[in-house]
């Protein structure tokens, strides 16, 4: 009885007590007899010590475990009662319970969740630490953290495993089971779905796009929209996803507008942007002609389906009438046939560099003997005083003597004796030597539309001279002399044809030839100069390619003289001609292409070529003296800042304009 004193255990009868004896006397446990604990103020340690003698469990107490008790009771509690109210002591005071084989320690609640826990709630108290893994099913574990983090005290832990989508609670058993249930109540199912609606007169793109301004619009209540739409233009379906309300909404709405078009509403006009309407039109009635005829030939009927498509010039538009379904399929085929095409700036280089280089050198010799008119040639080497002998003839017979027709090109030196009845002798020394040089570096610019031939002319027409006519007549008649004269076009023609392939390759299709009068002097009429060039290439957008090129060095020499005389040492020069022709040339045209896909794009490039034009002509940039001078030059006007410019055409390509 002093023990049951001792535990601050209250007898409120003398019943209870004698009760309490006779139990103890007939050997009935004490630990499973009831008790009414009341405790004012008392230290917690001293509760434990109660706890430990009524359940005969071991504890022990963290050093930090310190705290003022008090528990009143009005009723008899058994030893799993006392033991429950005893956790929920612990609880209210930031202390917890964790039993370890036979012991139980008594630790704050804060490091709680770093011993051992049971895995599961079943089996423990309300108020014991367990640590639960909880799979989610139908919405991310990740979503659940923020909405579940408010229920869970600080002891506790709540963390998300996105790859299981798993959730792990670290809490007392009480708050884990509620944390459970509401996870099972919002982890369901949701009666989202998607439904194919056929229609069968409308378009599925337009009406998409009718519903979609509708549906998507904010809604008054602040909720977000949960129904979506999509057109499937192969079969004019519509595909409708959302929750079960939305989609009854939404079809019902589908219903009221696939319906057939009324009178005469089979006709349509449609105005072109880019395409030629009379070209589309014609295709498109071919096409769909054929399509119609093929298909009534199939079912064995009428071609009852006709399409008929022409073209208005004037404004660009072609007028169409068709079935709904025919009238659809039409104007899918404009929507992709009437686009905005790129167009390709193609800039070629050419360059050409010719070295000529002649050199000529030779003696003549004639004489004429005494009393004789004949003059004897004993050398006579071409361009090297052809016309001598004729010289002394005309001077042996007394005639005017004119020495021009004796001096060839070059330098001439002659030396001779003309006597009238003695010995007459002369010899002339010709010596020629001719450079020419030609630096040519041309840059042909052309723009075309892909898939569009295009060609660039740039020269002069030079006349050749291809044969003459002279008639000297009698004295009383007409003297009618006449030449046949050729002309012939001189310069660079570029002429292209780009396709702009899928990526930002460029299969280009060129002839490019360039011809230039030569500057050679060793000709008797002009010389022309032609490089030809037709081939099919692939290069990247922006590029540069070599489409071919000419590399020759040319050595042409040649040595006439007299045999003997003309090998003898020194002396030998004088009966010896000696002529030299090299002739150098290296030719390169190099290509490089531009995709321009929009309006801004080419505003870049024609921006850029006609700032570089007027800087030559205003003397700015690298050159600083002004191509044309004097104030009244012709200049062209500056034009406007790329920026607006560029805003501008951008604009005017988003509104369609």
């Amino acid at each position: 009885m002093n023990a049951l004193m001792a535990r601050n255990f209250e007898f409120k009868t003398p019943v209870q007590l004698l009760t309490a004896i006779i139990l103890c006397i007939l050997a009935v446990p004490c630990a499973q007899a009831q008790t009414t604990p009341n405790f004012r103020d008392a230290d917690i340690r001293k509760i434990v010590e109660a706890v430990g003698e009524v359940t005969g469990k071991t504890f022990i107490l963290d050093p930090r475990v310190t705290a003022k008790v008090t528990i009143l009771s009005k009723t008899p509690m058994s030893p799993e009662a006392f033991y429950e109210a005893f956790l929920s002591i612990l609880q209210v005071h930031g202390y917890i319970a964790i039993t370890t084989g036979d012991v139980v320690k008594i630790i704050p609640d804060a490091t709680a969740r770093q011993h051992p826990n049971p895995p599961t709630t079943e089996g423990a108290a309300a108020d014991d630490i367990v640590t639960q893994v909880i799979q989610v099913h139908n919405i991310g574990a990740a979503q659940l953290v923020p909405i579940l983090r408010p229920l869970i005290p600080q002891y506790g832990h709540l963390a998300a495993h996105p790859g299981s989508n798993m959730l792990i609670i670290s809490d007392r058993a009480s708050n884990v089971k509620r944390l459970i249930n509401i996870i099972r109540r919002i982890d369901l199912s949701t009666d989202d779905d998607i439904e194919v609606v056929p229609l069968e007169h409308a378009s599925s793109a337009e009406i998409v796009r009718v519903l979609t301004a509708l549906t998507q619009a904010p809604r008054t209540d602040g909720m977000p929209v949960t129904t979506s739409l999509v057109a499937d233009a192969r079969t004019n379906s519509i595909l409708i996803g959302g929750d079960k309300s939305g989609r009854l909404r939404l079809r019902a709405l589908i219903a009221h507008l696939d319906t057939p078009l009324e009178d005469g509403g089979s006709t349509r006009v449609r105005y072109l942007r880019y395409a030629d309407a009379e070209n589309l039109a014609t295709k498109l009635q071919t096409h769909f002609t054929q399509q119609a005829t093929a298909g009534a030939a199939a079912t064995g009927a009428a071609a009852a389906d006709q399409v008929s498509v022409w073209a208005d010039p004037q404004t660009n538009a072609i007028v169409v009438n068709a079935p709904p379904k025919m009238m659809r399929s039409l104007m899918s085929i404009v929507d992709k046939l009437d686009i905005r095409r790129a167009q390709v700036l193609v800039e070629a280089i050419i360059v050409e560099v010719l070295v000529d280089r002649v050199s000529d050198i030779g003696v003549t010799w004639a004489v004429e003997g005494s009393g004789s008119n004949t003059p004897v040639g004993i050398t006579n080497f071409p361009a090297s005083g052809t016309n001598l002998i004729n010289l002394l003839a005309s001077a042996g017979s007394g005639g005017a003597v004119d020495p021009s027709g004796a001096i060839g090109e070059g330098v001439s030196i002659g030396i001779g004796r003309i006597v009238d009845g003695g010995t007459s002798f002369a010899a002339i020394l010709s010596a020629l030597r001719a450079d020419a040089t030609t630096n040519i570096i041309s840059t042909p610019t052309i723009v075309t539309t892909d898939n569009e031939e295009a060609s660039l002319n740039i020269g002069q027409e030079v006349p050749f001279l291809t044969g003459s006519f002279t008639s000297t007549g009698t004295a009383g008649g007409a003297v009618n002399p006449f030449q046949t004269i050729q002309r012939e076009q001189v310069g660079v023609k570029l002429t292209i044809t780009p396709q702009i392939n899928e990526g930002n390759a460029i299969l280009l299709k060129i002839s490019q030839e360039v011809s230039s009068i030569s500057e050679s002097t060793a000709a008797a009429d002009l010389i022309t100069n032609q490089s030809t060039i037709d081939t099919t290439v692939i290069i990247e957008d922006g590029g540069i390619l070599v489409l071919g090129g000419l590399i020759k060095d040319e050595l042409r020499e040649s040595t006439q003289k007299v045999p003997i005389l003309g090998s003898i040492p020194l002396l030998g020069a004088l009966f010896r001609h000696r002529s030299v022709v090299k002739v150098k040339t290296n030719l390169m045209v190099f290509i490089r292409p531009t995709i321009l896909r929009d309006g801004t794009q080419a505003a870049i490039a024609t921006h850029a070529k006609y700032n570089y034009i007027r800087d030559i002509q205003m003397g700015s940039g690298r050159s600083k003296v002004p191509q044309l001078r004097g104030a009244n030059r012709p200049v062209m006007p500056p034009l406007e800042s790329y920026e607006e410019e560029a805003n501008a055409i951008k604009s005017a390509d988003d509104s369609g304009e």
